[in-house]
């Protein structure tokens, strides 16, 4: 796969467009060894511990966030950010994020009033951040930590690093505390752990897979790597372990894994330019694996799968798996 597209899949869906993720899906440099699958574990619980507002928290990563009064303006550099503060009924000032525009989001023309952030993801213009005269600018660590001097002095800089779906949860409640929005983000995090609870306790044993790319160089997204696919060993038979920068799986090891239903994220860089499906239908290994052939590959939406990581984003995740995993 093209170092871009696994930079691009990195800040879309690790704790992740910030650095390198999983290798080219025709490849491998692992040991030769068989994955081993996580065990489901209890059932996440549904209880939720008061949120307390504040103006000054330190986050699970040790981040310390400190304002003088709840934030009136915040620009999101991650679609993280975008995520929970709809969660909390609010709307950024400006972002650099699609997600937005998605139905159970704002919807499109909602969205279409949020001023975007010049420069792209990898590159957010400093001088247009600031135009919007921002309490909070919150970005990707990995990704956007190189901004923090430009903005210094200027606003609070808050860099997030999401790796799982508990990180996701914290970033919620200490932002929930930083708003004063302490019913919101307590009603979004109860909403979410129960819908995972739901699914976990309705386990299926179908083995599914996600993969992302833009070509038939592809990727698969593992619980090691990935937040949404940190969901998938509760909810199914995930046999995915991450071989790191050097290797990914190919066809024939998904072949030979009989994949039940096969989860796809086209990542598009410039104009769309087709599915990934699509163009992996080109390979004859591809009719063969069971998910192809029993109609059960699902296109999937990546603003939402890759980038979005928060608790309204997953909960989607979720309801989408769990149909097409019955």
């Amino acid at each position: 796969m093209p170092r871009t597209a696994l930079r691009v899949r990195r800040w879309a869906a690790i704790a992740v467009l910030g650095g390198l993720l999983a290798g080219c899906g025709t490849g491998s440099s692992d040991t030769g060894s068989e994955a081993v699958e996580p065990a489901a574990g209890p059932r996440t619980s549904t209880e939720v511990r008061p949120i307390e507002a504040a103006t000054r928290i330190t986050d699970a990563k040790g981040v310390t966030v400190s304002l003088k009064k709840p934030p009136q303006k915040i620009v999101c550099l991650v679609a993280l950010c975008d995520d929970i503060l709809v969660e909390l009924g609010l709307t950024p000032a400006a972002t650099n994020s699609a997600v937005l525009a998605h139905p159970e989001f704002l919807g499109k023309e909602k969205a279409a009033k949020v001023p975007v952030v010049p420069g792209g993801f990898l590159s957010p213009e400093v001088e247009a951040i600031l135009s919007h005269r921002p309490d909070l600018v919150i970005g990707l660590a990995d990704t956007h930590g190189k901004l923090a001097p430009a903005l210094k002095g200027a606003t609070t800089f808050w860099p997030v690093q999401p790796g799982s779906w508990q990180d996701s949860v914290g970033y919620l409640r200490d932002l929930a505390a930083l708003t004063g929005r302490t019913e919101e983000g307590e009603k979004a995090e109860k909403t979410f752990r129960a819908r995972l609870a739901e699914a976990e306790g309705a386990r299926s044993d179908k083995t599914s897979l996600i993969i992302f790319g833009s070509d038939e160089n592809f990727g698969v997204a593992t619980p090691e790597t990935d937040v949404a696919a940190g969901l998938f060993p509760k909810i199914s038979h995930y046999p995915w372990k991450s071989r790191g920068i050097d290797g990914s799986y190919s066809l024939e090891e998904i072949l030979a894994r009989d994949v039940d239903v096969l989860f796809v994220e086209t990542l598009s860089f410039g104009a769309p330019d087709g599915k990934l499906s699509d163009k992996l239908a080109k390979n004859p290994l591809w009719s063969r694996i069971p998910a192809v052939k029993n109609g059960k590959v699902i296109e999937v939406d990546s603003e939402v799968w890759a980038k979005g990581r928060g608790t309204r984003s997953l909960g989607l995740v979720l309801d989408e798996a769990t149909a097409a995993l019955r």
